[in-house]
């Protein structure tokens, strides 16, 4: 097929394929970012040659990492990172340091030269911080213990590979010493943060203040702080994910950051598609087939021994298997930097251009399989929870550090400690009835104990934790969580431990309801259907206020219908 002239042309064939070849994935249940690294082989020099200049591609991608980042900064406020600062240090500095020192073993056994045993030794100690985030993202797990812990990982793991490829680019400078080279990031990352943390605290206050009249106005000054910091953190050695990262942190303990967020989503899912589309067109199909073979064997290093040592890692830390397991299982996959760092090494003359394609093709492998560990992480720790005996570690867990010694006397346990349950939960107590909240959320747990609230941390999707509950004690269990597959799943846990009382679920759709029902939920409520129930009964009870009015009568009749 001959190149299509245009960019513009180009870019929309480019999103007509993915849409195509995304339908037939969500229709095969299978991932979309399979499907749109599909899109970038078939449109790449290995498929059609439909694109013959990949710049705008490749920019499009790299506004779609900045964006991401920066929505990942945005979420985490200088008390979140602290809450899981010490764990993500050592997990991520005892990680690194087994997976590259078993890689390195691993590669010298099957005969690469040393210095070719240690790109890709180092290039599979690193984990994707674009497929991890965005996955954990479209899960609705971002603000869970486990993806607090992994994220965390990602950022000591992007700020030890920012290092690695500053001390390499310095070994292939002749004109310049490894030590001067560290004194000079040293100093410029010193001012980077000096000049950031100044700015958020005397300059942006105000200038956001300002702003965010114009709602429009603020979303188009995040964006654009972020691209510039990501500008700013490419120009100083750091790298633009960097940039974009610090970018969002320094907005994160601002109240405009939930007005911000949420509105980023569309705009990062839309620039993450030519990312993966990018790395699609940059697979050389026929350079693979002679690397097939070993990048098994090291695929299946990353996908199996790696998520292990992070398992073990955070089990010795005290946390429960549960947290330890599915940590591990967000992290096997290699990293869009060791692609960087192998494209460096070649650069530098330090490896080949087949050992580049090697690293390359593992990438695809682990990134392709680990998006299916992360999609169905609860259902690979439900199956072979008996093989992760070993993590459990016998001392206090870090997660039950409630406050609580023994659960008192109590009427109803709210899983979901969100708007919604929070709220629910306030009205039981002014009713006089006693309440255990439950959630995943460390922040939403911490926050709801100091209004008062009796709160314990908990997943609802971990099959062992209605164990430590105490289920012969209450009457209720309700759970906040919309969804069809939440429900199901807590029905299936409370029943496997022999949970005899009521249980009430949340869905936001009547479709969802009758399957909760049929499986053996007692109730089954909807936020909105309720609220919008009780506003038409408050109205109803008003409308003498509205006599004399044309649409009285009209009103009337169906506030009646709706009572009916």
């Amino acid at each position: 097929m001959p190149h299509l002239a245009h960019p513009f042309t180009q870019i929309a064939v480019i999103l007509a394929i993915a849409s195509s070849l995304g339908a037939i994935a969500v229709w095969l249940k299978q991932p979309l970012i399979m499907a749109f690294i599909a899109v970038g082989i078939l449109i790449g020099p290995s498929g059609f040659s439909i694109v013959s200049s990949t710049e705008e591609v490749e920019l499009l991608a790299e506004l779609g990492i900045a964006v991401l980042l920066f929505v990942v900064g945005l979420k985490l406020e200088p008390n979140e990172i602290n809450a899981v600062g010490s764990v993500a240090v050592i997990t991520a500095v005892g990680q690194m340091a087994l997976t590259g020192g078993f890689g390195y073993l691993l590669c010298w056994v099957m005969g690469m030269s040393p210095i070719a045993a240690f790109y890709v030794a180092i290039a599979l100690t690193f984990s994707s911080t674009i497929i991890i985030v965005k996955l954990l993202s479209d899960k609705k797990e971002i603000d869970a213990l486990h993806s607090r812990i992994a994220v965390g990982v990602l950022i000591v793991q992007d700020i030890a590979v920012v290092l690695l490829m500053i001390i390499l680019s310095a070994f292939g400078d002749g004109e310049q010493s490894l030590g001067r080279s560290l004194l000079f990031v040293s100093l410029r990352g010193a001012a980077f943060l000096g000049s950031l943390t100044l700015i958020t605290k005397f300059i942006l206050p105000k200038l956001l203040h300002g702003i965010a009249r114009s709602t429009e106005l603020l979303l188009i000054f995040a964006i654009t702080w972020a691209i510039v910091l990501a500008s700013v953190g490419d120009f100083l050695g750091f790298s633009k994910e960097v940039g974009a990262f610090m970018a969002g942190v320094s907005l994160a303990a601002t109240p405009y950051r939930l007005i911000i967020a949420p509105r980023l989503v569309s705009l990062r899912d839309f620039l993450l598609l030519f990312f993966f589309i990018n790395l699609g067109i940059h697979i050389e199909i026929t350079d693979f087939l002679n690397q097939l073979f070993p990048a098994l064997i090291l695929s299946a290093f990353v996908l199996i021994t790696k998520p292990i040592m992070v398992m073990a890692l955070v089990g010795m830390l005290g946390y429960k298997k549960y947290t330890s397991v599915i940590t591990s299982l967000s992290l096997g996959q290699i990293s869009e930097f060791s692609l960087i760092l192998a494209g460096l090494g070649v650069s530098l003359g330090h490896i080949s251009s087949e050992t580049s394609g090697l690293i390359t093709l593992i990438a695809l492998i682990t990134m392709g399989l680990s998006t299916y560990m992360i999609l169905r992480s609860s259902l690979i720790y439900e199956r072979f929870s008996p093989w992760f005996n070993w993590v459990e570690r016998k001392m206090p867990h870090k997660e039950d550090a409630t406050g609580i010694t023994e659960f008192e006397e109590l009427d109803v346990i709210v899983f979901g400690l969100g708007r919604y349950g929070g709220s629910l939960i306030q009205d039981l107590e002014q009713l006089g009835v006693k309440v255990l909240g439950v959630d995943f959320d460390p922040e939403l747990v911490n926050f709801w104990r100091s209004q008062g609230v009796m709160t314990f941390y908990g997943d609802a999707e971990d099959p062992e934790f209605p164990a430590v509950l105490p289920l012969n004690k209450v009457y209720w269990i309700i759970s906040t969580l919309p969804g069809l597959d939440m429900g199901l799943k807590l029905l299936h846990h409370l029943k496997h431990h022999n949970y005899t009382g009521k249980i009430a679920l949340t869905s936001h759709t009547q479709q969802e309801s009758y399957p909760l029902q049929k499986a053996g939920a007692d109730l089954v409520l909807m936020p909105f259907r309720d609220a919008a129930v009780e506003a038409a009964r408050v109205l109803h009870k008003n409308l003498d206020f509205v006599t004399g009015s044309d649409i009285a009568p009209h009103i009337r009749d169906n506030s009646q219908r709706v009572q009916s």
